[in-house]
């Protein structure tokens, strides 16, 4: 599909500069530069918070066997 774009011209004089010296294409330095840009989106909303790796081997004794309510209670005992 043909489109037209406005670039500034120092950004299409240094594109133009850098897809000479790798004996490549306008078009597909742009093709790139676009992949790209939409590959980091979509990581950016694949992933918004990091896995927190923490050791031990899960609930301690005395929750092992306590139901949802009773380990909500203890969590915000002090709290209200």
């Amino acid at each position: 599909m043909k489109t037209t774009i406005e670039l500034p011209d120092d950004l299409l004089e240094r594109s133009k500069a850098v897809a000479r010296r790798e004996n490549s294409t306008l078009k597909a330095l742009i093709e790139e530069g676009l992949r790209l840009a939409l590959r980091a989106r979509t990581r950016k909303r694949a992933a918004p918070f990091a896995v927190q790796p923490f050791e031990g081997d899960g609930l301690s004794a005395e929750f092992a066997a306590a139901g949802w309510e009773s380990i909500r209670d203890e969590i915000y005992r002090d709290r209200g």
